[in-house]
């Protein structure tokens, strides 16, 4: 797997709109912490909690769908802003951060 952190993202971004849980699943740390940014709150710590939300997720949303507006890369550090589809009837915009560490998402925000 690449080191270069936006290649990563865009694999995990490719993943998850395949649904394809396991490459998903192979570029996060197997202690990655996915938080809301506005409050810091864990939506899921660590890799088994992320495959049981994401297997969910994936489940009974067969649409859904990320498209990036915009990635910023900053060192370690990629930013997108997204359209999110299949959640639900309207499309939602996002804000993902993702902190890269050894070659994983060591940590995400979404706001």
């Amino acid at each position: 797997m690449t080191a270069e952190p936006q290649r990563l993202v865009q694999r995990q971004l490719d993943a998850y709109n395949a649904h394809n849980l396991n490459d998903f699943l192979a570029c996060y740390a197997e202690d990655v912490c996915v938080r809301e940014l506005a409050t810091n709150e864990v939506i899921a710590q660590g890799k088994s909690a992320m495959h049981d939300l994401y297997t969910a997720l994936f489940e009974s949303r067969p649409l859904l769908h990320a498209k990036v507006l915009t990635r910023i890369v900053e060192g370690n550090t990629v930013v997108d802003h997204e359209e999110v589809e299949g959640l639900n009837d309207t499309i939602e915009r996002t804000v993902a951060i993702y902190r890269i560490e050894d070659a994983r998402i060591q940590d995400v925000w979404f706001a």
